[in-house]
């Protein structure tokens, strides 16, 4: 649940943001306007592309340890000892859930499977996430 609430956060600002830019692109004669916009707004790209990582890492770095739907759901991000991660290690945690989801989600299934609650991007990353 904490996943979808962050994606609805992201959701939230980029689809905005998406529209107006594919207007942008859809006024300038392109036809699609999304598709289009992409190419007429290089940046679009990188917005697309680094929003989730940055706010994901940077929010699980901070001082908060969680992303706004982990904390809606009173969880922390933290390394094996309980202590606060560092950008790099949440940018690490951040990455390594590409590979829990490759093959059919079982990164994701072992959380419920290993003894510390952990997934294999945490396994990864060694960190663990704790109910607060």
């Amino acid at each position: 649940m904490a996943w979808f609430v962050d994606w609805t956060i992201l959701s939230l600002v980029l689809i905005p943001t998406l529209m107006i830019f594919a207007g942008f692109g859809s006024a300038a004669g392109m036809l699609g306007g999304f598709p289009h916009a992409l190419v007429l707004f290089p940046g679009l790209k990188i917005l697309l592309l680094f929003s989730p990582w940055l706010y994901e890492a940077l929010m699980e770095s901070s001082s908060y340890q969680a992303t706004l739907g982990k904390m809606i759901f009173g969880m922390k991000v933290t390394d094996l000892y309980g202590n606060r991660i560092s950008f790099a290690r949440a940018t690490g945690r951040h990455f390594a859930k590409i590979l829990s989801g490759m093959i059919l989600c079982i990164g994701f299934i072992m959380v419920g499977l290993t003894e510390r609650k952990q997934g294999l991007h945490d396994l990864l990353a060694r960190t663990l996430v704790w109910r607060t």
